[in-house]
């Protein structure tokens, strides 16, 4: 199992940026629109802890689909998992968020996901996730912050 951990620090109050991550299905409200990955339109399935969010990407033919395993408005902490079809060289992903108030108006994501893939895919794999974090933080920092 490989891991990254990264942190994004936010000037918006940490309930600003907590009602984007707890509306999971509406990740279109928060992702860059004009991001190398575009978001062409989002399924979801379900509701609440366990609804699975399939995303469609603009150019890929088949969805990303990440469920929520669990979401704690209390220690505003969540975790998804890749479900069905995985991208390319992955084996399995999991990822957990914190969201942490640093003053009355900012706070801190941490962000760590955990991943298997082979040895061959590692180093595109870990590019690709970095890439999907960057534009995570950027989508949220820019809607949080307006």
């Amino acid at each position: 199992m490989a891991e990254i951990t990264t942190s994004q620090d936010v000037n918006a109050p940490a309930a600003a940026v907590w009602s984007l991550l707890a509306d999971y299905g509406n990740i279109q409200a928060w992702w860059p629109k004009d991001g190398p990955v575009r978001i062409a339109r989002v399924k979801n399935e379900g509701q609440g802890v366990g609804m699975i969010r399939h995303i469609y990407n603009e150019g890929f033919p088949k969805p990303i689909s990440e469920r929520l395993d669990h979401l704690d408005a209390q220690t505003k902490t969540w975790k998804l998992s890749i479900v069905g079809e995985l991208p390319p060289g992955m084996n399995s992903y999991n990822a957990i968020g914190t969201l942490t108030e640093t003053g009355p108006a900012s706070c801190r994501i941490d962000y760590k996901g955990v991943y298997s893939t082979d040895q061959e895919s590692a180093a595109a794999v870990d590019g690709f996730l970095r890439a999907a974090y960057a534009l995570m933080f950027r989508g949220l920092k820019a809607a949080a912050e307006r």
